[in-house]
């Protein structure tokens, strides 16, 4: 509000009605530019940053790039300079108003949550009183979809306990693309699916955001992997380790002879009893993702076969951040690495959501804060290699494959999976 009764400025901002956060009352000494109006444009980028926000449930074209109030942090809260963030299904179908989705989060009609983007990495700017586990400069990384979301800003709070220390090894970008996927990957190989080294080990939706930490962290326990996906992914699936690949559009795994221990399922599209036929006598089945006709079918019917059978069928029931502590030593081994599509700055997130929901993106999509928009790209390396992705490993202008077979069933990563949101 800027109000000036004769030589008099007075100005305040506010988040919400009745709510300052800053005020001040000068006196002009001329009609010219003065330090008064420096000051106060100083002030406004101080407690103001710029955000995707939406306020209605549709395609991405009603996001908006907006500047809103900065966050404050809480007591057990930290405030973090947003330097990456990345998308996840979960993004898309909160955009698109998913019926269940609406259920969990309390907007039946329109978003309660603005500001979309749970995976993010940056530096703590500020904490708040009761926090001991950082500090100011502090590099971070997590998943922020148990408290409040909020990645596609500038800056975000974020309770203490939802964020670990960055690898120094990893950049902003590589750390942004792993909290929410490459903790489904690993809780359902190695809590749920209880992987065992030498298993046969089949990865549904291998090409995506969960399936490509999927088929590393399977490698890194020494299992055989099966990476199944469409045409235009399955080089990158092979690149990072999978022993075999399955082209989707051109052979159905459920029918043919082989047998899997165990099926880490990123997008369900066939009907459990098809995935039951494809395991072996002791065989694990774990539902990461799917439509939700098939996430109902699985949490009906999985437990009754589970105890009529010898083969066990089961949904992830995923716990945000957990496992991340050990999947920073696989990084830092060489073993897993962060595979990367395309980046765009904060202001294309509408574009870079279009992408993701077309079922392109091989690996993750990355956002930056970055004004000047980088050119697509992946990041693609052999984790048995040693060598980590980024610098030296791009590749432009990348091949799109057929829209068909992605619009009925989009590989994109984390599918609508479901998380305890604790």
């Amino acid at each position: 509000h800027l109000v000036i009764p004769s030589r008099t400025v007075a100005y305040q901002f506010q988040s919400a009605p009745g709510r300052v956060l800053w005020s001040r009352e000068s006196r002009f000494e001329s009609w010219g530019p003065n330090q008064h109006l420096t000051q106060f444009i100083g002030n406004l980028r101080r407690i103001l940053m710029k955000a995707i926000v939406y306020t209605e449930y549709g395609p991405p074209d009603v996001l908006q790039l907006k500047e809103v109030g900065k966050p404050t942090p809480r007591d057990n809260e930290v405030l973090i300079r947003v330097h990456a963030a990345s998308i996840n299904s979960w993004d898309w179908d909160l955009l698109r108003g998913e019926f269940l989705n609406r259920l969990i989060f309390r907007g039946l009609l329109r978003p309660k949550l603005k500001i979309l983007g749970c995976d993010v990495a940056g530096r703590v700017d500020a904490v708040g009183g009761n926090v001991t586990q950082f500090q100011p400069g502090d590099e971070v990384f997590g998943d922020l979809c148990g408290c409040g979301w909020g990645g596609f800003a500038e800056y975000v709070c974020a309770r203490e306990n939802a964020l670990t220390l960055k690898p120094a090894s990893m950049t902003f970008e590589e750390v942004a693309a792993v909290p929410q996927a490459a903790a489904m990957a690993l809780q359902g190989l190695r809590d749920k699916g209880q992987i065992q080294p030498g298993q046969n080990v089949l990865i549904n939706g291998a090409g995506g955001g969960v399936g490509t930490f999927a088929v590393q962290i399977a490698k890194s326990f020494g299992a055989e992997v099966t990476g199944v996906d469409s045409t235009g992914k399955l080089d990158m699936v092979r690149s990072i380790g999978a022993d075999q690949v399955i082209d989707y559009t051109q052979e159905d795994f459920t029918k043919n002879e082989q047998r899997y221990d165990l099926i880490l399922d990123v997008a369900a599209y066939r009907s459990i009893s098809d995935y039951k036929r494809a395991l072996s006598p002791k065989g694990i089945y774990v539902m990461v993702g799917g439509s939700m006709a098939r996430i109902l079918q699985a949490v009906f019917l999985g437990p009754w076969i589970s105890m009529t059978g010898s083969k066990k069928m089961c949904i992830l029931a995923a716990e945000p951040n957990k496992g991340l502590t050990f999947m920073k030593e696989l990084f830092e081994a060489g073993k897993v690495v962060p595979v990367i599509d395309r980046r765009y700055p904060l202001g294309e997130v509408a574009e870079a959501l279009r992408y993701f929901g077309e079922g392109y993106a091989q690996g993750k999509v990355v956002i930056t804060p970055k004004e000047k928009s980088s050119s697509p790209c992946r990041a693609k390396a052999n984790p048995t290699s040693g060598h980590r992705g980024g610098e030296g490993r791009r590749r432009d202008g990348l091949e799109s494959p057929s829209l068909g077979d992605h619009r009925r069933e989009r590989y994109s990563g984390v599918s609508s999976g479901v998380f305890l949101a604790a």
